[in-house]
């Protein structure tokens, strides 16, 4: 039987406790997942680095045996085939976010037929929970211990200049 492999793709800048709920569940539906950390996202600049947030997912999926963490810098679906993937799995919060991946899905559909969509649902406690909106609360001194897995918290308190606007 052929291993079933899902990419998890995403710029986790940072990651959220959100992210790791998908990635979880998505380790549970398939063989292997390869979190796919974009390493320049094209909307916007990232506040950590690539390779710090490659290590803050490792660290809070440490215990996630069939779950590894890679950047990638090309289309997503690129990706997907050079990782021997037959589906990208993201997660859902809100109508808006579906709207904005009804339209990936459908390009990235055209461009590799045989690569599928699978979108989990947030979980309730997560559904308000986004990178940005941690981003604004680290900025403004809130606490995100709640949101973020433990070793984020620890970066921006060695980071303090994220902290600020």
């Amino acid at each position: 039987m052929t291993e079933r492999i899902a990419i998890c793709p995403g710029s986790y800048d940072p990651v959220t406790l959100g992210h790791i709920d998908i990635i979880q569940r998505a380790a549970d539906l398939f063989d292997h997942v390869v979190v796919g950390v974009v390493r320049r996202p094209k909307h916007k600049e990232p506040l950590i680095p690539a390779d710090d947030r490659v290590a803050l997912l490792q660290e809070s999926l440490a215990d996630v045996p069939n779950v590894t963490v890679e950047t990638f810098s090309d289309l997503v679906v690129e990706f997907a085939k050079r990782s021997g993937a037959t589906a990208l799995v993201k997660g859902l919060r809100a109508v808006s976010d579906f709207e904005w991946e009804f339209q990936m899905q459908q390009l990235n559909k055209h461009l590799a037929p045989d690569i599928e969509s699978v979108y989990l649902a947030a979980s309730g406690r997560y559904m308000f929970v986004s990178s940005s909106g941690v981003r604004e609360i680290a900025a403004f001194g809130g606490s995100v211990e709640n949101l973020v897995p433990p070793c984020v918290v620890r970066w921006f308190d060695d980071h303090p200049s994220s902290r600020t606007l």
